[in-house]
């Protein structure tokens, strides 16, 4: 019957190789899994209250982030959920910083930012901040003015000192044309019946005297 030996020159070997795939399963795998960057500090800082939005929000990370178009994202929105980016974020070294509105509301800011880690793989996260004073100032030309509101008043000057309109009509009842052709219509009527009359008397004077006699 044989029997498996193992020389004494693979033996160092042999064991070399088992402390090397032992050191990558404990190490290396943990390592590479736990390598994507991570929020490290932002301004301002999550959960904390500030007097008034800043110009800009920067957010600090544990390595160099990899940049590229649409690779850094950063949302800030006020409590109506309203944007309050100003342009796009720009990335310096481990440093990525976002603009803000010159104007905001006091209240709850929620950040949500989104990157791609020095190893490849994207990671995000979000916080919260408070903002206690409002920057909005009110627009002067949104109110109306007392002039516009009341509106400008009558020149009564004007309206007492114009002269009347000559040609204004008058009522139809009272139109001087009607007037003059109604008289003359009338003045007509009147003639024509006297000479009928005048015409009618001898016609009767002369039917009478033949009965006289």
């Amino acid at each position: 019957m044989r029997t498996l030996t193992i020389s004494r020159s693979t033996a160092p070997l042999i064991t070399a190789v088992t402390l090397l795939v032992a050191f990558v399963l404990l190490f290396a795998w943990p390592q590479s899994a736990a390598a994507h960057d991570t929020l490290i500090d932002s301004t301002p800082a999550a959960d904390s209250t500030v007097d008034t939005l800043p110009e800009e929000l920067t957010l600090t990370f544990s390595a160099v982030p990899i940049g590229g178009e649409g690779s850094t994202e950063i949302v800030v929105t006020d409590a109506a959920g309203e944007s309050v980016t100003d342009g796009a974020a720009a990335l310096d070294g481990a440093m990525v910083t976002q603009p803000l509105v010159a104007e905001a509301d006091a209240g709850e800011y929620h950040v949500l930012w989104k990157i791609v880690s020095s190893d490849g793989h994207p990671t995000s996260g979000e916080f919260t901040f408070t903002v206690t004073t409002s920057t909005v100032t009110s627009d002067p030309s949104a109110a109306p003015t007392a002039e516009e509101t009341v509106g400008p008043a009558p020149d009564e000057t004007q309206s007492a000192d114009a002269p009347e309109d000559s040609n204004v009509e008058s009522p139809a009842g009272f139109s001087p044309g009607w007037l003059i052709g109604g008289a003359v219509v009338v003045l007509i009527v009147v003639v024509l019946l006297f000479l009928l009359l005048r015409r009618r008397k001898p016609a009767d004077s002369e039917s009478d005297d033949p009965a006289e006699r």
